[in-house]
């Protein structure tokens, strides 16, 4: 069968798997009409990968994750923890050690610019990293420590900020975990120790910590030798509405990178498919976190808090362009950052009852402060050199001596401010409005170190946003809702310190504050019983898109952009012990603007670089059959263009197939087999189109491909004890 058919039989057996749960629910439901036995009680759902919001939530694409489906669901790194949220992709263009890819809604997200990730209500993006705006590396947290994830599409929700115009997940931390140790091993280099547990101090009050070592190699020609360690501990006393809680965490994770190399290097047979031109690429990172919350209650009133202080460092070893810049020497630069975050936010829900109508009035206030250190310095061999390569409008790179060892040096001052108000008022049993306005006061410096350059500079932002939402009714509830949300941009760009960082001066000064306005009619039913099933049409517009500029490791700026879509997912419970689920999204993904205003920011098209026309899963979970659990998520992202404004070339996306059986031998003692890549797809994980120059080639380089490979089949062992 040739290589595109195989896709779309593929794509095929996908739409059949997701009709699959669909008609078999119907097929039950026609069932239980046709007895004549009264109703029973309704089940009690023991495996189940999302709880029901029905009544709840203000959008259709809006959900929260059980901490059963984080435990079942098959992972190679940690951030696919993150893919529990529908229709997004978690993939990787470098090493293990690097914040991960990000897709979903047509959007490639990098590394973080418009998903919003949080932890334990701290925020994990980066804005105006050393690397990437937005810069979202999730590597620190332990998987065995997770409750749940929240996530939220869309700009509709008062309650997130900067970055969340399309998406944010919530990662909720355990207060509670079984005393255990859990060693695991398998190929690539892969083996990792889990040692965590719970002391009660009380009926209310217990501390939970755990530590965590892990290795792995990759398949890679040059091994990744990433080593992690992360560590965890806890202090709580009630529950999140009423009680508190302190938590500290630290970790720190060094490793290779084989990034994404020149597809002509592969095929000329210069390195292998797994090889790499520069084997000194890699990183370096560490985090340590302070948490809190508290929350109280009382009779038609609800305070919740929270507040964090982070502080973070990373180093990044990245040679993408080779011998494009440096002839002699290459283009190897090594990427620092220093930074302290700390804020908080405070909300008060207020219930009112008037007559029949019920609402609900919160009110919050949140505040961020970063500061950061940020510089970039020309390497060999990660050993710094004394002169730069200054990238030059037109023409080659040109040499210059480095001050005090730094190509470009920054102190970066932020300080976001934002205060919202939304309203839930229920008017009838069957419909309820949730409007909510959000006000954004960003403030922010640069002082360059190198130029001696200082730019501050503030935008403030109102955010209306508003939901309707019909039902419940027979089981089902219609939405529509719509908003504004934004994200910031790199201020090295807005201050025009870094004018690499900004977008071409014919298409005007960045904003400080890039707006986002999104529409979403969605749906969302249980009217089949055991089957839970949610639709969202969605359509977004961004005054600013934010594209990755991979010759300088940078994201930029750039054109208007506009995505619209459709998503649809399903959840079947056919037994209490088993749960079918599958997600579909389709998207499709253009700038805005006419050929005159493409051109100013260098495009000859419309087309997005990165963005996939289709994202969809299928998912089994299994847990209690008898001593059995586990389960298997097929995961297929479709094509996309590679190069910003034109439709081709094209990468093909990928179908991968990862499986986890376990099996409990006894109340403490489980083992458990994970494969991944089960049909030992050869893809790529990520692939782009820039200019790169390897040894002989032209001065000027070559525009080409360029890709990192989708790990191949691999299996890894794991033995958890519980004492």
């Amino acid at each position: 069968m040739h290589r595109t058919e195989r896709r779309y039989a593929a794509r095929a057996m996908l739409f059949a798997c997701s009709s699959a749960v669909i008609l078999a629910g119907t097929a039950a439901r026609a069932a239980d009409d046709a007895a004549a036995a009264p109703p029973a009680v309704s089940e009690v759902v023991v495996t189940a990968s999302r709880q029901d919001l029905l009544g709840v939530a203000t959008t259709a694409s809006q959900g929260s994750v059980t901490q059963q489906e984080l435990s079942l669901r098959p992972v190679y790194r940690v951030g696919q923890l993150l893919e529990s949220t529908p229709g997004l992709v978690v993939t990787a263009h470098s090493g293990e050690g690097k914040a991960n890819q990000y897709l979903v809604r047509g959007f490639n997200l990098d590394h973080g610019t418009d998903i919003a990730n949080f932890v334990d209500d701290m925020p994990v993006n980066r804005p105006t990293n050393t690397h990437g705006q937005g810069y979202s590396d999730v590597n620190f947290e332990i998987p065995e420590l997770a409750q749940g994830l929240d996530y939220t599409k869309g700009p509709y929700y008062a309650a997130i900020g900067d970055f969340g115009a399309v998406a944010s997940t919530h990662l909720k931390l355990a207060n509670e975990v079984p005393n255990q140790v859990a060693v695991a091993a398998g190929g690539f280099g892969i083996y990792n120790v889990f040692v965590g547990g719970t002391r009660r101090l009380g009926d209310d009050d217990r501390i939970v910590g755990g530590l965590y070592y892990g290795h792995v190699d990759g398949p890679f020609d040059h091994p990744d030798n990433f080593r992690k360690f992360a560590a965890e501990l806890r202090y709580s006393h009630g529950d999140s509405a009423d009680g508190a809680s302190a938590t500290l965490m630290y970790y720190k994770g060094d490793g290779n990178f084989t990034t994404d190399q020149p597809l002509r290097a592969i095929q000329e047979g210069v390195i292998g498919r797994f090889g790499t031109l520069d084997p000194t690429d890699g990183s370096s990172s560490e985090r340590t976190s302070l948490s809190g919350h508290y929350g109280a209650t009382g009779e038609g009133w609800k305070f919740s808090s929270s507040s964090y202080y982070i502080h973070s460092r990373m180093t990044l070893w990245n040679d993408f362009t080779h011998f494009l810049d440096d002839p002699v020497n290459g283009d190897q630069e090594a990427q620092n950052e220093t930074r302290d975050t700390y804020g908080g936010q405070l909300s008060l829900a207020l219930d009112r009852r008037l007559g029949a109508i019920d609402n609900e009035l919160v009110v919050g206030l949140q505040a961020r402060r970063d500061q950061a250190y940020l510089d970039r310095r020309h390497t060999q061999a990660r050993q710094v050199l004394d002169y730069c390569e200054v990238q030059q409008p037109d023409g080659p790179a040109t040499p210059i001596p480095a001050v005090n060892g730094a190509c470009a040096a920054d102190n970066v001052r932020l300080l976001d401010l934002g205060a919202y108000v939304e309203d839930t008022t229920r008017w009838t049993p069957w419909l309820r409005t949730v409007l909510g306005l959000r006000e954004e006061d960003y403030q922010a410096s640069d002082h360059s170190l190198i130029s001696g350059f200082s730019g501050s500079g503030h935008q403030s932002l109102a955010q209306p946003k508003g939901s309707i939402v019909l039902g419940p009714l027979f089981q089902t509830e219609l939405y529509l809702s719509a908003g504004r949300g934004f994200h910031s941009d790199d201020v090295r760009g807005v201050f025009g310190t870094v004018p690499l960082a900004g977008i071409p001066g014919l298409a005007g000064k960045t904003p400080l504050l890039a707006p986002a306005t999104g529409e979403e009619a969605g749906l969302r039913t249980n009217i089949v019983p055991k089957l839970s099933v949610q639709v969202a049409l969605f359509q977004e517009d961004f005054q600013s898109e934010l594209a990755y500029n991979a010759d300088a490791g940078q994201d930029e700026a750039s054109a208007p952009s506009r995505r619209q879509g459709v998503e649809i997912s399903a959840e079947y419970r056919p037994f209490r012990w088993m749960e079918l689920n599958a997600d579909l999204a389709f998207s499709k993904a253009r700038y805005r603007g006419d050929a005159a205003t493409l051109a100013n920011f260098g495009l000859s098209g419309p087309f997005i670089a990165n963005a996939p026309s289709f994202i969809g899963s299928f998912g089994i979970l299994v847990d209690n059959l008898g001593p059995w659990f586990g389960g298997l998520q097929w995961r297929d992202l479709g094509k996309y263009p590679i190069m910003d404004g034109d439709e081709f070339p094209q990468d093909k996306g990928y179908s991968e197939i990862n499986l986890d059986i376990g099996y409990k031998f006894s109340a403490h003692l489980k083992a458990q087999l994970t494969v991944f890549n089960l049909t030992n797809a050869k893809a790529n994980a990520a692939a782009y189109f820039y200019t790169a120059r390897l040894p002989g080639e032209p001065a000027e380089g070559i525009a080409g491909v360029q890709v990192h490979p989708l790990e191949p089949v691999s299996a890894v062992a794991k033995i958890s004890y519980e004492f």
